[in-house]
């Protein structure tokens, strides 16, 4: 059974642990051998917490005998991107300006989700200080991508990922800035939850661009980025039940989200949304030609705030980072204050437009990503490459962050492609609800 194990979702393990049908300390066994025993183990750990992991084990172990568990993810083990505070354990974000940085203290989402008993496997791999969208990392680790593993597998949650994709993980937890949970969970065909700015906290997080960075899982399913989000806060988990995309209207974004797609995400795309009015879904399509505007101002207001953050670490010992993420950091520099004031004021106007036109819609829809994961290899040593394929891949996703809203990635069926709904801020429930229903139609 403990290989069947290794690809149950969260939710389902967590009810076998409930029916007695499942030991918690089995379980993290099996993943922790798992893990030590795979080729990519390296590629996708920066390191395992297996002592943490077995003393909560063993802990849920004793609370599932005593009929007094936590929830249902109590003994469920995942994993934690490597910006999230460990106590006593190594936090590096996947950078050699951090090495050896190690926390007194765990995460505040880390600290939710110890309270509810889910096991700590260990730390994933990602992006140098969660600066692109791509997962590739030539500091540390490059994790591969599911379906191509000579491929990246999309960042900056790259190992969150792919630690769920491969068997080493029930669940990863990844945080998301312009795109960083919902472009890898996309392109490892696995369902991703970015939540509304501030819903979920960041203290203990290793920040980006703090007025953007949200935290979010990369799961299997619906239902366990539901109970994921409520054990993460330590709130309430949505009520899924009942879900129906009858009568639900949904706003295909017909404006610059389809420039320059590729074939594979446009017909993942293309046959997602068939299946979505096969089951009752009202589809409209709709422009809102500001979004183009606001993708725009990207460079104004990420580079800047991620630079302002990191400026004095980076120019202490720039030579060790990867020279792509420290060009885009130090491009931050060229952006004067009020450019950057402006830039914000422009793009909270832009946001009274969009909520205006959206208005009346249940979901918006695009495509995840306009592109699949690009090869790893030619990424290294083509750098123009390596940038457009990296501003194409955020595209999309970014529209999400820009716009303050709640999203989710489901998978098409198609590989490596996802299909993206975005829900108004702070109602990820409903838009969970929502996608629960898309996920049956989408089979």
């Amino acid at each position: 059974m403990s290989d069947q194990w290794l690809f149950m979702t969260a939710s389902d393990l967590g009810r076998g642990i409930e029916a007695g049908e499942i030991d918690p300390v089995a379980l993290t066994e099996a993943y922790l051998e798992a893990a030590r025993n795979h080729e990519f183990l390296d590629r996708i750990y920066a390191r395992l917490t297996e002592g943490r992991a077995m003393d909560e084990a063993t802990e849920a172990k004793r609370r599932a005998d005593m009929g007094q568990r936590c929830g249902l993810l109590d003994g469920v083990p995942i994993s934690w991107k490597d910006l999230f505070d460990t106590a006593g354990i190594a936090t590096e974000a996947g950078s050699a300006l951090l090495k050896d940085r190690t926390p007194d203290s765990d995460a505040e989402v880390l600290a939710n989700a110890t309270q509810a008993g889910t096991v700590c496997l260990g730390k994933t791999h990602m992006s140098e200080l969660a600066f692109s969208g791509l997962g590739l990392n030539p500091v540390t680790a490059t994790p591969p991508c599911i379906n191509d593993v000579s491929a990246v597998a999309g960042g900056s949650s790259s190992g969150a990922a792919t630690s769920v994709a491969f068997g080493l993980a029930a669940a990863g937890i990844g945080s998301d800035t312009g795109g960083s949970v919902r472009i890898p969970a996309a392109w490892n065909d696995l369902v991703g939850l970015k939540t509304t700015i501030n819903r979920i906290s960041v203290k203990g997080a290793v920040p980006l661009c703090p007025r953007f960075d949200t935290v979010g899982p990369l799961c299997r399913s619906v239902e366990d980025a539901a109970q994921l989000l409520a054990t993460l806060e330590g709130g309430r988990v949505a009520d899924l039940r009942g879900a129906s995309l009858d009568g639900a209207r949904l706003m295909i974004l017909d404006t610059i989200a389809f420039d320059d797609i590729r074939g594979e995400p446009l017909a993942g795309f293309n046959s997602a949304v068939e299946r979505l009015k096969a089951a009752g879904a009202i589809v409209e399509r709709k422009e809102v030609p500001e979004i183009a505007e606001a993708l725009a101002l990207s460079g104004t207001l990420f580079a800047p705030e991620a630079y302002g953050v990191w400026k004095d670490v980076i120019e202490e010992n720039p030579s060790v980072m990867f020279p792509e993420i420290l060009e885009r950091f130090r491009s931050g520099a060229g952006i004067s204050g009020p450019d950057y004031v402006a830039g914000w004021r422009r793009l909270e106007a832009i946001i009274s437009i969009w909520n205006e036109c959206i208005s009346g819609f249940d979901a918006v829809i695009l495509p995840t990503s306009p592109i699949l994961p690009p090869n790893a290899e030619r990424l290294l040593t083509d750098s123009d490459y390596y940038v457009t394929e990296n501003l194409l891949a955020l595209r999309n996703t970014r529209v999400g962050n820009l716009m303050g809203s709640s999203g989710v990635t489901l998978p098409t069926g198609l590989a490596s492609t996802g299909i993206m709904f975005l829900g108004a801020p702070y109602a990820e429930e409903r838009l969970l609800r929502l996608c629960a229903a898309a996920e049956d139609a989408l089979g």
